[in-house]
């Protein structure tokens, strides 16, 4: 790369020298020497269309120089080479300088077209995901719901069915919302993100647990302190009590449930724990699913920390600050 403008240069020089022995003694200019002016002209365009250089300027610099010693000695002959070298040398370099600057020009631009578009395409990408994020943890939060308060109804509906078959399709509702669910947390877990809505939630959480009492779930809510919450941690009780409530039903049918939401002075704290062994339970305690793993880093960018305990009972419990939210909605 070093030799390349030096050898341009040299170009350059070689192309100087002839315009100014061309230019000398002009009276009488055969066929010859017309034509090679006009190589003299191309080979400048040409040069500085597509050889760059760092020494072009001192290079004519240095043959115009020669043409004015020329012309100290003799005024026409001076007059001559200079006049060789302006209009067959530099002026077609300029001119294929201008075309070559004009063409990088081009190019560039090009370049940051393709550039802003590829930007704007990955912007696209990502806002697109970020929807698809959204809907996806919507569905997740209120679908999934819906579906355990179902398996919950059909639970309650094979206790007190007359007949065996009515019973047996009870069963069989209840596993099949069970099964809907698990196939739709895990279709889609994976398009779930860590980012919180800063949406209020659709309903209080006392209309949430009187949904899910009125559907057979031995549900009672304990509430302290004033129930007005800043919007992101008032959707991030709402998601706790939510989740909770839907383990409840799946893994523990007909065991009674406390949910307790308890505001004090510079944080919020929620509680929902459930017996997972005796009459009515399973035992089980969900399979680690991505609900619990969600309220956790929505709980965690709220400046909070999400507890989960198995021992004697189930237990979820949330702490979540008023002061980051305070941060977050600056």
């Amino acid at each position: 790369m070093r030799n390349g403008p030096v050898g341009n240069g040299v170009a350059l020089a070689a192309l100087a020298v002839v315009a100014v022995l061309n230019g000398l003694d002009t009276d009488a200019l055969p066929l010859w020497r017309q034509l090679l002016f006009i190589a003299l002209a191309v080979a400048s365009y040409l040069h500085g269309r597509h050889l760059p250089t760092r020494c072009g300027g001192a290079v004519l610099g240095s043959a115009a120089a020669v043409g004015v010693a020329v012309g100290v000695v003799a005024i026409p002959e001076g007059m001559g080479v200079l006049a060789s070298l302006a209009v067959f040398v530099v002026l077609p370099r300029l001119v294929g300088l201008f075309r070559r600057q004009q063409a990088e020009l081009i190019t560039a631009g090009r370049e940051r077209i393709a550039q802003l578009e590829r930007a704007q395409e990955l912007v696209a990408e990502q806002a697109g995901l970020r929807e698809r994020a959204r809907i996806a943890t919507d569905m997740h939060d209120s679908l999934g719901h819906e579906l355990a308060l179902i398996a919950l109804r059909a639970g309650a509906l094979e206790l007190t069915a007359d007949t065996d078959r009515v019973c047996r399709a009870a069963a069989e509702l209840r596993a099949s919302a069970v099964h809907a669910t698990d196939r739709l947390r895990h279709t889609l877990g994976v398009l779930r993100e860590g980012a919180t809505p800063v949406g209020t939630p659709d309903e209080p959480v006392e209309d949430l647990v009187g949904r899910a009492a009125d559907a057979g779930l031995p549900v009672v809510l304990t509430r302290t302190g004033s129930p007005a919450l800043p919007p992101l941690v008032d959707r991030a009780v709402h998601r706790v009590v939510q989740e909770a409530l839907t383990n409840a039903a799946r893994h523990a049918p007909g065991r009674p449930v406390s949910v307790r939401v308890d505001r004090c002075a510079d944080e919020v704290l929620v509680t929902v724990s459930n017996p997972v062994s005796g009459p009515g339970g399973n035992g089980a305690v969900g399979n680690g699913g991505t609900g619990l793993a969600g309220l956790a880093e929505r709980v965690r960018v709220l400046g909070g920390e999400l507890v989960v305990r198995r021992d004697p009972d189930f237990t979820v419990a949330a702490r979540m600050p008023f002061e980051s939210t305070v941060e977050e909605e600056a």
